[in-house]
């Protein structure tokens, strides 16, 4: 299981939101690439990045702090959040991107999906699905797509997809566990799949719950900043 230490930004800050609310902001006033190259000289090798102002706005905003991290570290960035064209996703790849996730464009722009995947391939291109219940949200959590998960996975996996990183939105931000029965029933439907688990994280046994699962990859962000989870222990448990 690969550990992905997050970097949630605002204002070119590192926060951490609950449940996705905009307004239940946590702000702790640290720099991201000071960030970033703490958790590279720990050991860890990838950083899930998200521009939290780039998806409220539905326009990338904080390239910069990408271009920083990407500059002074040599972590695997996986980046989203405001990704609206190919062209976005381009800019971003230029910019020192390992991966891109797209969320809010496969919904509203399926087809601009396609022709990324068909471009960069499943593994430069993720998925990337806000999830309240089963339901997808978009906009930065703030809209309802209408869409199902397990609909939006398949109307993609005819293209090459082979990457999902699914945030349950009820966990994500609380410290109080990740949805681990989604997890599994997501992986039961599409054994095919890479998913990656983003949302609640706040302990070692939870990484060890969701070990158990055989998950690909898992998030982890605010438990971090909270100290629950050393950035050492992390490094031992990570396996690419």
């Amino acid at each position: 299981m690969i550990i992905i230490p997050a970097i949630d930004i605002i204002n070119a800050r590192c926060v951490r939101l609950e449940q996705g609310k905009y307004e239940n902001v946590k702000k702790y006033d640290l720099d991201p690439v000071k960030v970033a190259e703490g958790y590279e000289e720990a050991g860890l090798s990838r950083l899930h990045l998200v521009d939290l102002d780039g998806a409220k706005k539905g326009a990338l905003v904080n390239t910069e702090v990408l271009s920083s991290v990407a500059q002074k570290t040599s972590l695997k960035i996986d980046c989203g959040g405001g990704i609206k064209t190919l062209g976005d996703v381009e800019m971003l790849f230029s910019l020192g991107a390992y991966a891109v996730n797209l969320g809010s464009a496969a919904v509203k722009n399926p087809e601009m999906m396609t022709s990324c995947l068909k471009k960069y391939g499943g593994e430069k291109i993720i998925l990337s699905a806000d999830v309240l219940g089963s339901e997808v949200r978009i906009n930065g959590w703030q809209s309802d797509s209408g869409m199902k998960i397990n609909t939006l996975i398949e109307k993609f996996l005819g293209d090459g997809l082979l990457r999902v990183c699914v945030t349950s939105i009820k966990c994500d931000g609380m410290l109080s566990g990740p949805d681990i029965d989604l997890y599994k029933k997501l992986q039961m439907e599409f054994p095919q799949i890479r998913f990656t688990a983003s949302g609640g994280v706040s302990s070692e046994e939870d990484l060890i719950k969701l070990n158990e699962i055989d998950i690909d990859s898992v998030i982890v962000g605010k438990a971090i900043y909270e100290n629950r989870i050393s950035l050492a222990r992390l490094a031992e448990i990570t396996s690419e």
